[in-house]
């Protein structure tokens, strides 16, 4: 059950998150010092066009959904004296969008429906370069609606309001 209302029907829902999405932005700039602020790394992503077989396996604290591994570690690979910080800057946006991919895969074989366009939120939702490339690796369109880029935090509080009567709803 994703929420229910009041006396309305149960509406059911799949949700897939990444926990470590905005962490592998937090630990380049806190850890590697490679950016000084979480939007940076769209801009040295930019400067190169691919990865060049440099990859980020983010599992600071183990893997999440699909694979429930607490016992999983992180590491970056691929490095060579060609390799630089914007290879490493976009392997860490490619490796949440492969770890985006792999709970979609996971949630394609539970459901039996093939998802046709991810409707997405949250704060890497800033980052242009990210979305495109989460399209690229999944093949379909990403989109992200609202005005908020926190928009399942804005309904969990709409909803929160309309149960206290602190807030009405109008359809």
């Amino acid at each position: 059950v994703a929420y229910k209302l009041g006396r309305a029907a149960p509406v059911s829902a799949l949700e897939g998150a990444v926990a470590i999405g905005g962490e592998v932005v937090r630990w380049l700039r806190d850890n590697l010092n490679l950016i000084s602020s979480s939007g940076e790394i769209e801009e040295l992503s930019r400067q190169v066009e691919s990865t060049h077989d440099v990859y980020f396996v983010p599992a600071f604290s183990g893997l999440y959904a699909p694979y429930w591994d607490p016992s999983a570690r992180g590491a970056i690979v691929g490095l060579t004296a060609y390799a630089n910080k914007n290879h490493i800057a976009r392997a860490a946006l490619e490796a949440v969008c492969f770890q985006v991919c792999e709970i979609l895969k996971a949630m394609d074989a539970d459901s039996g429906i093939k998802l046709q366009t991810l409707r997405t939120d949250g704060g890497m939702t800033k980052n242009r370069l990210f979305l495109q490339l989460q399209a690229d690796i999944l093949g379909i369109p990403v989109e992200c609606r609202g005005t908020s880029a926190e928009a399942t935090a804005l309904g969990a509080g709409m909803v929160a309001a309309k149960a206290l009567g602190i807030w009405n709803v109008k359809k």
